[in-house]
């Protein structure tokens, strides 16, 4: 089997696991300290408006709003992130392949020189 024949079978499964790799990265980077901050800030407004005798009527679309912005903005940064890691993990996987393709090809080429050997030898 030849070099584009491997490379033929293993892209798609490497594609996929750059995918899987990258998603899960992804998804245990989205929420950082600055959501986290974010989503406290929303906290205390919501309470300070609450302990301020502010109407529920106004206090609910603050908080609904807040929350909102809070799953945009990870999910805004998962995106960006994933893209980041999928092209990483892209990489790193078709170098892997590239070292394992030259690791069989040098197999290979020294069997054959191994068989050439035995049999001048026999």
């Amino acid at each position: 089997m030849n070099k584009a024949e491997v490379s033929k079978q293993v892209n798609p499964e490497v594609e996929q696991m750059a995918a899987q790799m990258a998603r899960d990265r992804a998804m245990a980077a989205r929420w950082d300290l600055d959501v986290a901050v974010f989503l406290f800030a929303v906290l205390i407004i919501i309470i300070i408006l609450l302990f301020e005798g502010v109407g529920l009527e106004i206090v609910a679309p603050v908080a609904v709003f807040g929350l909102a912005m809070v799953w945009l903005v990870g999910w805004r940064r998962g995106r960006q992130l994933y893209q980041r890691f999928y092209d990483e993990e892209l990489n790193k996987l078709k170098e892997e392949l590239k070292k394992t393709i030259r690791g069989v090809a040098e197999e290979t080429i020294e069997e054959k020189i191994q068989k050439a050997l035995r049999a001048r030898w026999r």
